[in-house]
């Protein structure tokens, strides 16, 4: 016989020679059970009890000594359904712990000029239709104009508009090199920032103008939302 299927259903080895014994002896002590499974004493009255706890044997209590009985094979099929029916009602929770290992945080680190542009383009395809900045140096500028022209007009046409806090320096710039479908804002003279902030719905890049570059993005809805209300803060007292 091909047991091979029941060990699929979770049954393990000991488990289904004690019922396959117990099936061909009828009513049985767990003495010839022993002998016909070749299993060990202990191994065998641990299974059977194992298998009263399942339901696949019954036992009847003689004086000192238990007489077992296999149940209808057909108790199988219904315990196999019963598990069924479990597993249907464990499924949605499931569902939803995979949906939040999705949305576990994922960071990035780019670095180079040409890390920080496909770290801005990466920020350019998420979600959302707002596009939120602070801390822009002139130091930004060592990206290009060209690219910087390009990147906001991909930006508004996707609908996408932007609050740029810009830093005192870029305000002669951006005098002459105005974005579609952006405000500007400007912070006081007097400090000038390395470090950039991006904020796109549930991702942020943060980039640090050094003379190599080095770029951050963290995809976190609950930092986003966090940055985001830093930024709003700083938005609105300037």
């Amino acid at each position: 016989m091909d047991t091979g299927i029941l060990e699929d259903l979770g049954f393990t080895n000991a488990e289904i020679k004690v019922y396959l014994a117990l099936l061909e002896l009828g009513v049985s002590t767990a003495g010839p059970i022993i002998e016909k499974s070749k299993l060990q004493s202990s191994v065998v009255h641990m299974t059977l009890n194992k298998l009263i706890n399942k339901g696949f044997i019954s036992f009847v209590k003689e004086g000192k000594r238990n007489h077992y009985q296999a149940a209808n094979p057909k108790h199988i099929s219904d315990y196999i359904d019963e598990k069924k029916a479990q597993y249907e009602k464990l499924l949605p929770e499931l569902l939803m712990k995979q949906t939040l290992a999705k949305e576990k945080s994922e960071t990035t680190t780019f670095r180079g000029i040409k890390g920080i542009k496909e770290l801005l383009l990466e920020l350019l395809e998420s979600n959302g239709n707002k596009h939120h900045t602070f801390g822009s140096s002139k130091n930004s500028l060592m990206l290009g104009e060209a690219f910087w022209k390009s990147y906001h007009k991909k930006r508004a046409a996707k609908n996408i508009a932007a609050k740029l806090l810009f830093n005192e320096s870029l305000r002669e710039w951006c005098g002459s090199n105005t974005y579609p479908k952006a405000e500007y804002k400007f912070t006081k003279t007097g400090f000038e920032p390395l470090t950039e902030t991006i904020i796109r719905d549930d991702k942020v890049g943060i980039i640090i103008w050094t003379e190599q570059p080095i770029g951050i993005l963290i995809q976190n809805k609950a930092a986003a939302e966090s940055y985001d209300k830093f930024w709003q803060m700083m938005w609105d007292s300037n």
